[in-house]
């Protein structure tokens, strides 16, 4: 996708994991079709998703701490896709529901699932469908660069009792080829298994976005910028990130102190060898970014200001404060994208602490920014650049995004002058009740081009709907939509809006 032709339109942000299911957890299969549907029909363009990689317990399954920077989210697979193509029975499946409840049940889902696919693998090995099985070698040997270490690292950490592969015996840790070899021979059906669910992953999320396609609805992605300590990628490519040959982690990436904390945030996340990544021409990145391309029309690339620095911490301190900023990448990585892309379909997550060289590097590649109006009513209104007056058209108008309170949440704690500022600015009374569809019609009416509404807004939903609170650890990526929440009423208001703010579907 063009990101500079672009015309006026607007989406929706919800998370897959958040749409209703009969499995605990939103996944790949009616109801996502359903959804899309609901976008058509509200003259929708664009559903935004979060990232779409493995979660697991030990990262409080945050899709921004994974343990693949490649693989996807098997939870994500549908068991009714999967009676669809034979692998189950619509009795397997019925005996494998679980009670609708408003929040994601990670673990009762994980072992629903798991169950189902056991079954589903076996029956797929017993069938011995050869097309199936030709495009199963296809995938294997096409996604060979990331999957092959994948499979191997997830049947690793299973041996190691899901111990992080930093704690694994030696011989593990580094990868020594002879045990690595009678390892793979050992256990080649579990290492096959794992491949097999990733591509039954890949199958059906590219279906659904074939039908999102077809019905003029792109899917706009979310790629994190680091890579969890705990993953794959930092195991079997230690020499592009910032790791010890012993495996520890040297330096590590978080953000300074600010208002909101003194002591910073340290991610823990092992920062990036910039000068190995430049020597391979940033090999890894560019295979990364294909594999992103491959699945969204348009694709958020979080963090982006580490692009032109980045806040490194050493590994062994126990805040981030002692940090420093360190010169990322910069132009160089991306002349690398263009030449290999062409069109870049990226937008720039440019909230927070961003200095002059960020923006001019988003703007040398004519990326859209974001602009938060949560972020707009502080003391410096006037001057604000997430206020509608400083909007450009290059660039995303949220009401808040997923790391935001609702609305109304937000509304709820607002300081007096914020208030007094809105009331100011739009020259009308608010209240709580009135308050997110106030916002709503200031995104759409913003010049920015394109305007997306977290569903929480759409519906004016409260706080208990929040989806995110990064300062915490716990009860995180739970909400969940009720069935038909999303009603033709709802679907009449956003038309309305649409068709008022001339942003139907105008790609």
């Amino acid at each position: 996708m063009d990101v500079k032709q672009i015309k006026r339109s607007a989406g929706i942000l919800l998370h897959i994991t958040s749409l209703p299911s009969a499995f605990g957890i939103g996944d790949l299969g009616p109801e996502a079709f359903a959804f899309i549907n609901f976008l058509k029909k509200s003259k929708q363009t664009f559903w935004q998703l979060l990232p779409l990689n493995p979660v697991s317990k030990d990262q409080a399954y945050s899709p921004y701490s994974s343990h693949s920077a490649m693989a996807g989210n098997t939870l994500l697979i549908s068991p009714e896709q999967l009676v669809k193509e034979k692998l189950l029975t619509k009795a397997d499946i019925k005996n494998a529901t679980l009670p609708a409840k408003k929040q994601v049940a990670f673990s009762e889902a994980e072992r629903v699932k798991c169950a189902l696919f056991d079954k589903a693998y076996a029956n797929f090995k017993k069938q011995n469908d050869k097309e199936a099985g030709k495009q199963f070698t296809s995938f294997c040997n096409n996604e060979a660069y990331w999957l092959d270490d994948f499979a191997l690292y997830v049947c690793l950490k299973a041996f190691h009792q899901q111990q992080p592969w930093f704690k694994w015996s030696k011989e593990y840790k580094t990868r020594d080829a002879n045990v690595v070899k009678t390892f793979v021979e050992t256990y080649a059906d579990d290492i096959e298994k794992v491949k097999w669910l990733q591509w039954i992953f890949l199958k059906q999320y590219i279906q659904l976005k074939q039908y999102a396609n077809e019905r003029g609805i792109q899917l706009f992605g979310d790629m994190p910028f680091y890579v969890g300590y705990d993953s794959a990628e930092v195991w079997s490519h230690p020499e592009i990130f910032s790791i010890d040959k012993n495996g520890k982690a040297i330096y590590v990436a978080g953000v300074p102190p600010d208002l909101f904390n003194e002591n910073g945030q340290l991610w823990g996340m092992p920062v990036f060898r910039w000068d190995v990544l430049q020597e391979q021409n940033f090999d890894w990145w560019v295979k990364r970014m294909k594999k992103n391309i491959q699945l969204f029309d348009l694709l958020r690339l979080d963090h982006f200001r580490a692009f032109a620095s980045y806040w490194q911490v050493k590994a062994t301190e126990q805040t981030a404060k002692k940090g420093k900023w360190i010169q990322g990448p910069g132009v160089e990585i991306f002349e690398v994208f263009k030449n290999r892309f062409g069109q870049l379909p990226f937008v720039a997550e440019d909230l927070g602490d961003i200095n002059d060289a960020v923006y001019e590097l988003r703007d040398a590649y004519e990326l859209p920014g974001m602009n938060v109006l949560q972020f707009a009513f502080g003391d410096n209104m006037a001057q604000s650049p997430y206020i509608p007056h400083h909007h450009i058209r290059q660039s995303i108008v949220y009401t808040g995004t997923h790391d935001n309170n609702t609305t109304i949440g937000w509304f709820k704690t607002l300081p007096a002058g914020d208030l007094q500022r809105i009331e100011q600015y739009c020259g009308e009374k608010v209240n709580a009740k009135s308050i997110w569809k106030l916002f709503n019609r200031l995104a759409y009416a913003s010049v920015s081009n394109i305007a997306i509404l977290p569903v929480q807004d759409v519906l004016g939903l409260d706080e208990k709907a929040r989806m995110n609170l990064p300062a915490a650890i716990e009860k995180n990526w739970l909400w969940r939509l009720l069935p038909n929440q999303l009603n033709e009423e709802v679907s009449i208001y956003l038309k309305e809006l649409c068709k008022v703010y001339d942003r139907t579907n105008n790609l």
